[in-house]
């Protein structure tokens, strides 16, 4: 007599033990999982039972469903922006992801119609329904005076997008800069007037005329002459322009980690210096001073084209 094989179906499994097993795999990846990762963990689960479990998350709020370039993504959603999205339809729950994670250097409208493959027109439209809720906000960046960036509403921008200290609603502050290169160099002149009235050796006097960054942006700090708080890297920046004129030198020491201005087990000093010199014509250049070179391109808000400081130089 042929034997009869008898095909064993697996018992049905919990719905809310698929549901628990999903939000666990969530949380383990906060980045979120694919449907094959979910295969992948539970493979006695059918797909129809899978389905039905991430869609029944999906419904209760507690899983955010996005797009990548490898498919879609299933994340755990985040409980504050969960009070902020209710009543919000999928796409405008998915342009607000792709600003999220854009963070504080933000992102075009072009880049999240890329992102979303959602028109263009319905991208306004959602823009607009966020930034009437304050969810998100609009920042022109220095890059490019006439493109927006959004953000999340409560993000500082960063420097890349404002240009940090030395713009004031997208306009550079030369006034600005020209004093703190002015008062940079007054406290370094000190500095070394000091030393040399000490009447020490040589080789005391020196060391003596040194000042590092941290110091020199404390008094800055303490002449209230900036509205904006400036960074030590603002101040380095200022001293940078000091070096490339030739009134400054910079020499670079090891310091205990946790002394005030290392960082790295370095610190920067920074002395006056009488130029031997005169400064060639390239260095003399305006770009050769320029603590914005960076930022200066064509089409830009600084170019070439429209630098006055260039031109002057040009007509001299």
């Amino acid at each position: 007599m042929a034997e009869v094989k008898v095909k064993v179906q697996p018992p049905d499994a919990d719905p809310v033990e698929i549901e628990n097993r999903i939000v666990e795999l969530c949380h383990q990846f906060p980045h979120g999982i694919t449907d094959q990762v979910i295969q992948n963990e539970m493979p006695h689960i059918e797909a129809q039972q899978r389905a039905v479990a991430i869609n029944r998350l999906l419904s209760m709020g507690q899983l955010d469903l996005l797009r990548s370039n490898t498919g879609l993504l299933y994340r755990i959603k985040d409980s504050q922006n969960a009070g902020k999205m209710k009543g919000s339809d999928n796409q405008e729950k998915l342009v607000y992801q792709i600003i999220e994670d854009a963070g504080n250097k933000g992102i075009w409208s072009r880049d999240i119609r890329y992102k979303s493959n959602l028109p263009l027109t319905e991208i306004n439209k959602i823009l607009k329904n966020l930034e009437s809720k304050k969810l998100i906000k609009a920042v022109k960046s220095v890059a490019a005076s006439k493109k927006k960036v959004y953000m999340l509403y409560n993000l500082q921008p960063d420097r890349s997008v404002t240009g940090g200290a030395w713009y004031s609603d997208q306009d550079f502050e030369s006034e600005f800069v020209e004093v703190l290169n002015q008062q940079c160099f007054k406290f370094l002149q000190t500095k070394a007037e000091t030393a040399r009235e000490s009447k020490q050796n040589p080789m005391i006097q020196r060391n003596s005329s040194f000042a590092s960054s941290h110091e020199v942006w404390k008094y800055i700090c303490e002449l209230g002459i900036s509205k904006v708080e400036l960074s030590m890297e603002d101040i380095e920046t200022i001293l940078n322009t000091l070096i490339y004129d030739g009134k400054v030198e910079m020499t670079i020491i090891a310091a205990k980690e946790g002394t005030v201005g290392s960082v790295d087990g370095h610190m920067k000093l920074y002395r006056a210096v009488n130029p031997i010199l005169p400064p060639t014509g390239l260095v003399r250049a305006p770009c050769g001073l320029c603590p914005v070179f960076d930022d200066c391109h064509e089409g830009g808000e600084i170019s070439p084209s429209n630098c006055i400081y260039m031109t002057e130089w040009l007509e001299f």
